[in-house]
């Protein structure tokens, strides 16, 4: 079976954002309107095959894709650009996420903050994004707290989510990403508002309204995923994926509206998958992936060494093939 991981099902998730209604479709229409967008829920004509922009013309993988969080504290995004299936030719990585930028205070409002390392990776987006989008992955920005009581589940209105959404769609924008992840991890709720039932739900709906036919997905972790559903906003019909994020385990997301094809129960931690046992777990996960006909497998801590070892337990069960590393990002 030949997956498409980039599939969208624009209809299902148009109507679910109308559905939302009332003033919340009417602020976050008014918001769109005046940047000069589509409406709140929609992804633009098209927007879901825009996302999916195809293969170079190196190779066509089939099977699930595979998700990969970069350290860039420490490591390179190019290191994605290393890995290549052995008959194919085809990426081994199909969405990669820079991890990550945090939610700060500013003692009135949520901010979105770049450490050195991240602003480094955006201020050369040319050489550490560019050429991983023109072969056809997907790069994302990882959003996270830093222990200043302020996170994706405590925004107190819509007001204040559409106002980090601003920064987040702002980000992608101006860099030329494809989306942004939420992670709750590292907020800190305990020293300000706690985590409430509207707020992740207000915050998709606000940034999906800014960045139509752009990615939004979940790492699923923390308050925000028991919070996908508010005043008929339904979270699962705006974003696109989602994780699990406990690694070296199955876990599926339950986020109602995503299909399985848009789902990775599967996690490993590649830096960590280095030996016959850790390799016989990778490998189990992936038999699971394709037997229950789920769409992507979520991976992390891609270093520079070579990985291929690790990440052939996985390739052969996912795509029929063994992973190939060439030692250079091109």
């Amino acid at each position: 079976m030949t997956n498409n991981p980039f599939s969208r099902r624009n209809a299902l998730r148009a109507a679910g954002a109308m559905a939302a209604g009332g003033l919340l479709a009417a602020s976050a229409a008014a918001s769109a309107s005046a940047a000069g967008m589509n409406h709140p829920g929609g992804r633009g004509q098209g927007a879901g095959r825009a996302r999916g922009r195809g293969r170079p013309p190196g190779g066509v993988k089939t099977g699930p894709g595979m998700v990969c969080y970069v350290e860039v504290n420490d490591h390179s995004m190019t290191n994605l650009g290393k890995y290549r299936l052995a008959e194919s030719g085809a990426d081994v990585f199909d969405i990669g996420i820079i991890f990550a930028s945090n939610i700060n205070s500013d003692g009135d409002r949520a901010v979105l903050h770049h450490n050195q390392q991240v602003t480094a990776v955006l201020e050369n987006v040319s050489t550490e994004v560019r050429p991983l989008q023109r072969r056809g992955m997907k790069i994302l920005l990882s959003i996270l707290g830093n222990h200043q009581g302020v996170g994706p589940a405590n925004f107190q209105t819509y007001e204040e989510a559409d106002a980090f959404a601003a920064q987040l769609a702002d980000t992608v924008h101006t860099y030329g990403l494809d989306g942004i992840d939420f992670d709750d991890e590292w907020a800190r709720y305990d020293l300000g508002h706690p985590p409430n039932d509207w707020s992740f739900p207000y915050l998709v709906h606000a940034l999906r309204a800014r960045m139509p036919g752009k990615i939004i997905s979940l790492y699923w972790y923390g308050p925000i995923t028991e919070t996908l559903e508010y005043d008929g906003i339904h979270v699962g019909e705006l974003i696109d994926y989602s994780w699990n994020s406990m690694y070296g385990t199955w876990l599926i997301p339950e986020v109602p509206g995503l299909s399985p094809e848009e789902l990775a129960p599967a996690a490993v931690n590649i830096s960590a998958t280095d030996d016959a046992t850790d390799h016989a777990t990778a490998a189990s996960l992936a038999n699971r992936t394709v037997a229950e006909g789920y769409g992507l497998y979520n991976t992390y801590d891609l270093q520079a060494d070579d990985a291929s070892a690790s990440l052939t337990a996985v390739t052969t069960v996912l795509n029929g093939e063994a992973t190939v590393y060439s030692g250079r990002p091109g």
